[in-house]
């Protein structure tokens, strides 16, 4: 299982448009394949940084979304609202806490 997490930092008056887009698009991210799950976190302090966390069978599964339609389609609109360069990082789960 690949977590992935992007932050994303927004100019302020595109809050809503960025919201809107990741509305209109979510069903189809989740439903790529391979992709098992997909959470938008709005930081409490910061309202313009969001983060997305996705679940993914393998990398290669996210790749294959990478280079989808839909990624085709929401990552230019998306990028066109930031204030700051977004950091992505890949995680995998070493340890499982009971």
């Amino acid at each position: 299982m690949l977590i992935r997490i992007v932050k994303m930092t927004f100019q302020k008056d595109k809050i809503d448009e960025f919201v809107k887009i990741f509305e209109e698009n979510k069903e189809a991210i989740r439903n790529q394949d391979g992709c098992k799950h997909l959470q938008l976190w709005q930081d409490k302090d910061q309202p313009n940084v969001f983060s997305t966390y996705s679940l993914w069978e393998s990398e290669e599964y996210l790749n294959q979304y990478r280079h989808s339609e839909t990624f085709g389609k929401v990552w230019p609109a998306t990028k066109a609202l930031f204030a700051e360069k977004p950091v992505a990082s890949s995680h995998t789960q070493r340890y499982k806490l009971d």
